[in-house]
């Protein structure tokens, strides 16, 4: 794994380069005036009385386990204690975007998969109940009621609703054997009208895409990339699948990864994983990486709708995922492809 002080240097877009993405009940949004003053709990000897936090002695769990097989021997099981420090933030309120172990764990994990550095490349990551979860939260974050937005086409059933109710514009893109065809995602904007709002935002599941189970193939990734950079549209890349590819080619790179190798500032892709294939679905875990001004919003919405996603689902997911290690995750991914 690469340290932070070795990361290549990377040119990324300043926060400010995301205003017109916003939408305007996202910059409407005010953060919660309780939330906001939780770094402060942080400074030494501070005895904090925010959030009505449950003193955690009251609580009548008094630990929580979890056994699981072993990535490398499925004929062995590992009992996962979670106690301690760890129980009590467990059944805690925590931080928006998620608990730190977790969040340090992912981000280690962009690192190695997709060579991505947030320290130095001006993005971040937030936990959300389920990739669901955030594709709402984010859709809400960057579409206006009535906007364009470009689909690909058949596109994943659950988030037509979403957009439906935000009564945007559907503009469809037909996909292919290589995935979405972006001849004719050029020529549609190509004739755009002056007089009509651009699109903003595409959304793509480029692995085994849902209905379709295509991938999309590396030339129409570059492709895809060079229109979002050229008419200034954010790729949405709802990426649950990816651990779960398979086959003799080699998998193509994420545009995660793609936008971060090729000269250009990075900051065109909102990233969204999910732990909910590979561990359980029922816990509900997933995970949104991408410019920190898009992060942000998504984030603002879940404090003032449900304040986090649920620390203890957050726990159990961290004990599975720092047992296994980064090299039991891939045997254990491997294993479920």
């Amino acid at each position: 794994m690469t340290s932070e002080s070795s990361a290549p240097k990377r040119e990324f877009y300043p926060p400010s380069y995301y205003e017109p993405f916003i939408s305007a009940a996202s910059k409407s949004r005010k953060p919660s005036p309780i939330r906001g003053l939780y770094p402060l709990e942080n400074i030494p000897g501070m005895i904090s009385l925010l959030a009505g936090k449950p003193a955690p002695q009251t609580f009548p769990v008094t630990s929580i386990s979890v056994t699981v097989r072993s990535p490398f021997d499925p004929t062995q099981e590992a009992t996962l204690p979670i106690q301690g420090e760890a129980l009590a933030e467990s059944l805690q309120y925590t931080a928006t975007k998620g608990i730190p172990s977790l969040l340090n764990w992912v981000d280690d994990l962009q690192k190695i998969y997709h060579n991505r550095h947030s320290a130095s490349e001006g993005w971040g990551i937030s936990v959300g109940t389920g990739s669901q979860d955030l594709l709402y939260k984010a859709f809400h974050a960057l579409l206006n009621p009535g906007d364009p937005v470009l689909i690909e086409a058949p596109v994943y059933g659950g988030v037509i609703p979403i957009l439906e109710a935000l009564k945007c514009e559907l503009v469809e893109i037909p996909t292919d054997a290589e995935g979405l065809r972006t001849s004719d995602l050029r020529s549609i904007l190509e004739a755009w009208p002056d007089s009509r709002p651009r699109p903003q935002a595409i959304y793509t599941v480029p692995y085994g895409c849902n209905p379709t189970g295509t991938t999309a193939s590396l030339e129409r990734r570059k492709e895809l990339l060079a229109l979002a950079r050229q008419y200034h549209f954010l790729i949405l890349e709802d990426d649950p699948y990816y651990y779960l590819y398979y086959g003799e080619q080699e998998r193509p790179p994420s545009y995660f990864k793609m936008e971060a190798e090729d000269g250009h500032p990075v900051g065109q892709v909102v990233r969204f994983d999910s732990l909910s294939k590979i561990l359980s679905a029922g816990l509900r875990l997933g995970f949104v990486s991408g410019p920190s001004r898009v992060v942000d919003a998504i984030a603002l919405h879940t404090s003032s709708a449900n304040l986090q996603t649920s620390s203890t689902a957050q726990a159990i997911g961290f004990a599975m995922l720092s047992h296994f290690g980064y090299d039991g995750f891939q045997k254990h991914t491997g294993y479920v492809s």
